[in-house]
């Protein structure tokens, strides 16, 4: 390896170039006497910017996360802080859209995340916040900035809670940056969402209440036949007041019959915790009824919630898609939650109790109090709420019915 050469322009293409073993050790540009680039010693896919400095050589940013062109406009920046007594080193994200992809790259890599959040971090940083902000300078960051280019435009065409959402990404993005070092400190730390938006975010209403019980549970056992994983998915849900995710990816290992157990794995769940349900004697009657209906496809091994006339679980768009029909689009599958909730409310279900029904994050202290007889409690309000939906017409799917 040789020592240094000197370039007519330093460049990205000059450093890939001269980046294969036997290269020079650094590299200064003849129209930049004060600027050298200098490989790492170890990975020579990386490197270091330097900036000469009253005869001394400092390092101000790393390479390739600062290129060539931004490392020549960071010049002037660097001799500041040196002239102001500061650290030479700059942020390592000039722009918002620098930082942007660097945590969009990370969240697509977190497998403790669903990848129903990823693909939703993903379209709002793509969707929203790129084409806006993308090109402002992270110094530049600041509440009117961000109001003018972000929040304001933002706030015109889409819901509060929404625009709430692709806040809380960006804030999380600077947030994530400033603890791992790589910025001095989150330009957004002390923003607010109501710094921008005076408007409440409302909880979405419920499209369904207990009135309509009646009807939505003549239509679940009417068409069961029509369309079993629907009709089924529809009934776990308002029977356990699961997600959607959690229940159609359900597997029949998953339940145990004779244990009258559901255990639903923390990879299924949005908390990423394991959730435990008991499951009632009616609940083990009506898994039995539809166990039998699927006839040859049925598999001990396999997926409780099929795909069309695969043996694959049954996709989120599917799902969705039979949901929309099955609704006619009055209501979603997320209403059945919701429904569910209500319903253990007017049962007089105990808060906690119904929290941990839910698979909802509690505090330590919610957790302390839950003792032994948490089992016990979820058996009973399951119980109790499972017959009052027979009496509203479930039990018109029975094992006496010939389903």
């Amino acid at each position: 390896m040789s020592g240094t050469i000197t370039v007519t322009a330093l460049s990205d293409a000059e450093i890939k170039r001269n980046a294969g073993e036997g290269g020079p050790y650094r590299i200064r540009c003849a129209r930049n006497n004060d600027l050298r680039f200098q490989y790492a010693t170890s990975d020579r896919s990386r490197g270091s910017w330097y900036l000469r400095h009253q005869s001394k050589w400092q390092k101000f940013a790393e390479w390739p996360q600062i290129p060539s062109r931004v490392a020549l406009q960071l010049l002037q920046e660097a001799r500041e802080r040196l002239a102001g007594g500061s650290s030479v080193a700059v942020d390592r994200f000039v722009t918002v859209g620098d930082l942007l992809r660097w945590y969009g790259d990370r969240v697509a890599k977190d497998r403790s995340l669903t990848a129903k959040r990823k693909n939703g971090v993903r379209s709002m940083i793509d969707v929203q916040l790129m084409p806006r902000i993308a090109g402002m300078r992270v110094r530049d960051v600041s509440r009117n900035s961000i109001d003018e280019q972000l929040m304001w435009p933002l706030q015109t065409g889409l819901s509060v809670s929404y625009v709430h959402s692709c806040m809380r990404v960006l804030k999380m993005a600077f947030t994530q940056a400033a603890k791992l070092d790589l910025m001095d400190e989150s330009p957004m730390a002390n923003m607010k969402f109501t710094d921008f938006v005076k408007t409440k975010i409302k909880p979405k209403a419920a499209s369904l209440n207990m009135l309509d019980l009646p009807g939505l549970l003549e239509k679940l056992t009417q068409t069961f036949h029509q369309n079993k994983t629907i009709n089924m998915i529809a009934l776990m849900m308002l029977a356990h007041g699961t997600r959607i995710g959690e229940t159609r990816q359900a597997q029949w290992r998953h339940v145990c019959l004779q244990q009258k157990v559901w255990v639903i794995p923390a990879a299924n769940t949005k908390t990423r915790t394991e959730h435990v349900l008991p499951l009632t004697d009616r609940a083990c009657e009506l898994l039995t009824i539809y166990r039998d209906a699927l006839g040859s496809r049925y598999s001990k091994s396999g997926p409780m919630f099929l795909q069309g006339y695969t043996d694959k679980a049954i996709t989120e768009h599917s799902a969705f898609a039979g949901f929309r029909s099955l609704s006619g689009g009055a209501w979603s599958s997320h209403d059945l939650r919701k429904l569910a909730r209500t319903g253990w409310v007017e049962l007089g279900v105990d808060y906690l109790i119904g929290e941990m029904l839910l698979n909802h994050g509690m505090n330590l202290m919610a957790e302390t109090y839950i003792n032994t007889s948490a089992d016990e409690l979820k058996l009973d309000a399951l119980t109790r709420w499972h017959e009052r939906l027979d009496g509203f017409g479930m039990a018109a799917l029975g094992s006496n019915t010939g389903a």
